[in-house]
This record gives structure tokens, C-alpha cells and sequence, in this order.
């Protein structure tokens, strides 16, 4: 129920719902969404949350990058974050706010988003574990280099077109082992990127009241088109997406020691013995 006393339309209808439940967790999958024209989500109502939060918390550069930069060679904008989520139609920008669920009007907006999903998930991967939310601003034309993420994510579209190109978890020539395991160690989000690569991923379109499953560590790259975009993402963890991460740390650490590594297999959180042999390794410190 809102402030005046209404209660409040569905973040995903019934048909969104059902889309997320046939393609969850593996599968991508485009879904409707009810957030446009949300009042937590327009430009001023975002710069305004920005300037009140903590600087580890927000992330902006210039906009057209190429697919693969590195982090270290991504430029700055010269501009401060309020100024570029005010003039992002015309600075030729990208921003990211982190973890906006620690401002409390937007930790409710995800509650309510993800209270949606959550019996959902349970039935597959049991409770949503470390709920978080992002809010995406981008200039017309800006790319989001190809790159992974440890959660599983939906990405709702709430001004703005943008194309994601998605590329299957698990496909060991788009994300080496090796860069698995360096990812879980806190290695970088970015992904070393091909021409080649392209034909393997869906592109799909989003315009305003689209949303986009993205299953955990998913490839995926972002185009927006010619006016401002505004996504949110909203993102949990899993038993199955924590013991994926316990595996391949494993395997990073078998790996230093010219032990043989592990295979991790569709259902990781099953994997108990090689999952209490990692903790076992990290208490040690070995």
C-alpha cells in the first residue's frame, strides 16, 4: 500500500512472472515490468540520491567505450556525479549507483520487486541470499564493456532503449576457468573480448517497461541507443551461486599447488564435500 493509501500495482504482472519462472535460473529471458515513471526513478530524484551517498558507492566515466577496455584505462568525465546525472543527455556519459537498497525509500522498492520473485526462487535455488539494487545512467550511444556478474540479476528498463547482447553461462572459450577463478578472488567484472564472440549471444531490445533476466555470470554487453537511459537492476545470491564461487576459489587454490582441479557441475550447491574442503583450506590458510 502506498503513502495514499492505494495498493500498489505489481512490479511484474502475472505474465512476467510466469516468464521468469520458466527460464529461472539458467535461462535468459526478456519480461514486462511496472516501474515507468516510478517517482524514486526520475533523473532529479536519482542525482539527488546520488549526492547523498557514499563515494564507494558510485561509479561514472565516459560512456563510448570499446567492448573490451581495460579498467585501468577507462577515462573520467571531469564533472561531479550530480552534474553528470543532470546533464546526462548531453555529457556523454555512464553512472552507476551501488547498493541504492541502504537508502531506505529504494530498499523498499526492492523488497516489494523481489518479494514478487522470491517464491519463485525458492522452489529452484532456496532463499534470496544478500539482496542488492543498482541504478544505470547512461548518455545516448554509451556501452557497458563485455563482462560478467556474480549475482543473479534483473535488469528492469525505466527510460531509454538499450540493446543487451547475452552470451550462455558456463562456455569456457567466452570465460576461461582460469578467469573464473581470478573473478571469485575479486578479479575485474571485464571480459577479454572477441569479434568472433558476437554470433554466440542474444541480443534483445529493451524499451521503457522491459526487463531482462540475466542468470549468474551470464557475458553480456550493453548499446544503449540515442536518448538517456535509466535501468535498475535488482540482484540476489543463491546457495547455488555462493557454492560456484566456494568451487572455483577451490579449484584457484588446487590450481597454485599443481593439484588437479575440480569439475563444477549444473547443481554446485550439491557439491558439499569439495565445498567443506574449501572452507576447511581458507580457515587454515593453506
Amino acid at each position: 500500500m502506498n503513502a495514499h493509501g492505494h495498493v500498489a500495482a505489481a512490479v511484474f504482472p502475472d505474465e512476467a512472472r510466469a516468464a521468469f519462472a520458466a527460464a529461472y535460473p539458467d535461462q535468459a529471458a526478456k519480461l514486462g515490468h511496472g516501474l515507468v515513471g516510478h517517482e524514486l526513478l526520475t533523473l532529479e530524484a536519482l542525482a539527488e540520491l546520488a549526492e547523498r551517498m557514499p563515494a564507494a558507492s558510485v561509479e561514472y566515466n565516459l560512456g563510448a567505450l570499446p567492448l573490451g577496455v581495460r579498467p585501468e584505462d577507462t577515462p573520467g568525465n571531469g564533472l561531479t556525479l550530480g552534474e553528470t546525472i543532470r546533464t546526462i543527455e548531453a555529457n556523454g556519459s555512464w553512472a552507476v549507483l551501488k547498493n541504492v537498497e541502504s537508502d531506505a525509500a529504494y530498499g523498499a522498492l526492492l523488497d516489494r520487486a523481489l518479494g514478487e520473485l522470491a517464491p519463485l526462487v525458492d522452489r529452484r535455488t532456496g532463499p534470496m541470499l544478500h539482496r542488492e539494487a543498482f541504478i544505470f545512467l547512461s548518455s545516448p550511444g554509451s556501452v557497458t564493456p563485455f563482462h560478467m556478474d556474480p549475482e543473479h540479476n534483473i535488469l528492469l528498463q525505466i527510460r531509454g532503449q538499450k540493446t543487451m547482447t547475452v552470451f550462455p553461462a558456463g562456455d569456457e572459450e567466452l570465460v576461461p576457468a582460469i578467469q573464473s577463478e581470478s573473478f571469485h578472488a575479486g578479479g575485474h567484472r571485464n571480459l577479454d573480448w572477441r569479434d568472433a564472440f558476437r554470433d554466440r549471444g542474444t541480443a534483445v531490445t529493451l524499451l521503457p517497461g522491459d526487463a531482462i533476466h540475466v542468470p549468474v555470470k551470464a557475458p553480456h554487453f550493453v548499446e544503449n541507443g540515442s536518448s538517456v537511459s535509466v535501468s535498475l537492476s535488482v540482484t540476489w545470491r543463491s546457495e547455488r551461486s555462493v557454492a560456484e564461487g566456494e568451487l572455483h576459489s577451490l579449484n584457484a587454490l588446487l590450481r597454485r599447488r599443481r593439484l588437479p582441479t575440480g569439475q563444477i557441475g549444473p547443481t554446485p550447491e550439491t557439491q558439499g564435500v569439495r565445498r567443506l574442503a574449501y572452507r576447511i583450506m581458507r580457515k587454515l590458510g593453506v
